[in-house]
């Protein structure tokens, strides 16, 4: 091994290094805050759990993504949090006990086996927010709201959101009366977007052809607003469950048109990501430039069925890390320079500053650096009065 091969890190592991780590730490600062002011509860999720609490009620996508380990005191297999919303659920349902809607954010690293083909990365750190005990399309709305409005905070522009609703899929596939092998052949066709073969495989396994046509017809509707009125027609005929995902997508997009009338909107109604957990509307926003998602989300009442208290349940998590990136600025030249003196009227005037807020950098003795390669734009002075701090020279 040679000397640089020692200090590689694994393919999609990163550090995060100055000013890039300032500009993460000042947006999950806003981010938590914008939170607070929704009424948003900070939680702290652990970055293990045993296997059989991480993993309850999650798909076989999560454990794919999951590190495991074996806890040396009990012997368990253990997991390293791959996705923060499981474990969230996991609060509210089993730990927290409370009645009524509750509303949780968090701020947390999380690590996968492989990089998440949504948004990236093998070290995220995961924010993000959920409301729980709350059934409405309100919460729905309040979720995509605060994602949209967490994005701009960031510095996004031409936002561009896309809105599903698993609702229509899960329907239909209950109409057809599919078995479990012929439903994974189906799902896995529309996720490669193989028409073909996903025409021969309707055309074999579903005897209503009704049904059919409404299968056939759902991976071709993605587009603008014209797609709700082409998909009511494509369902005329299908169950009542259709027609209410598609009232409430048509809802969801007035309302975000009204309070965010600057993003453009999509719908895509074989979006089937996160199918296995996912219940009702799901959603992804993205900016050019960028190919994953920014943020995605969507609603998941099931989850906490499996801690043993059921509760309707919305949210969304972003990765602060991509957040971060999106206006790349230069941390401000806003610091004060303090000479490297024995002084103790020195030492009181700095700490004084630094209580008031300031940012101060004392030098060194025998530092060849100086103000300006430590970001300082002032510099205290010992004059008549005292120690002072003065405007240094641009």
């Amino acid at each position: 091994m040679t000397i640089a091969d020692r200090w590689l890190l694994p393919d999609g592991m990163d550090e995060v290094l100055p000013p890039q780590a300032t500009r993460m730490e000042a947006l999950r600062r806003a981010l938590l805050d914008l939170y607070h002011r929704f009424g948003y509860d900070l939680v702290l999720p652990p970055p293990v759990e045993f296997l059989d609490s991480l993993l309850t009620g999650t798909g076989t996508e999560l454990d794919l993504q999951t590190f495991k380990l074996t806890d040396q005191m009990t012997g368990r297999m253990m997991g390293a949090s791959a996705d923060v919303t499981p474990q969230v659920a996991r609060m509210d349902a089993h730990s927290l006990h409370r009645e009524g809607p509750v509303r949780l954010c968090y701020c947390a690293n999380v690590l996968r086996t492989k990089a998440d083909k949504h948004q990236g990365g093998r070290s995220p750190v995961q924010v993000g927010a959920e409301l729980f005990g709350h059934a409405g399309l309100e919460a729905d709305h309040e979720i995509l709201h605060l994602a949209l409005t967490s994005l701009e905070q960031a510095g996004a522009g031409e936002l561009h959101l896309a809105l599903g609703h698993i609702g229509i899929y899960r329907a239909l596939i209950a109409e057809a009366g599919m078995n479990d092998e012929h439903e994974r052949e189906l799902f896995a066709a529309i996720e490669r977007k193989q028409y073909s073969a996903l025409d021969a495989l309707i055309d074999r396994v579903v005897g209503d052809k009704v049904v059919a046509g409404m299968l056939k017809a759902l991976p071709h509707l993605h587009g603008d607003d014209e797609i709700l009125a082409q998909a009511r027609t494509a369902f005329a005929g299908a169950p009542a469950a259709v027609a209410s995902a598609l009232d409430q997508l048509t809802a969801l997009s007035c309302a975000v048109r009204e309070r965010h009338p600057q993003v453009t909107l999509y719908f895509d109604l074989a979006e089937l990501r996160g199918y296995e957990y996912h219940t009702g509307m799901v959603f992804a926003a993205y900016v050019p430039g960028y190919g994953q998602a920014l943020a995605k989300g969507g609603r998941y009442d099931d989850t906490g069925r499996a801690f043993g208290r059921a509760r309707p349940a919305t949210g969304f998590s972003m990765d602060l890390k991509q957040l971060a990136s999106l206006a790349v600025q230069t941390p401000a030249c806003d610091g004060i320079w303090a000479p490297a003196l024995n002084d103790s009227a020195l030492r009181e005037c700095v700490d004084q500053l630094r209580a008031a807020g300031e940012r101060v950098i004392e030098a060194l003795p025998g530092q060849t650096t100086g103000a300006d390669a430590h970001r300082c734009n002032r510099e205290l002075v010992n004059g008549d009065g005292g120690w002072q701090v003065v405007t240094l020279d641009a």
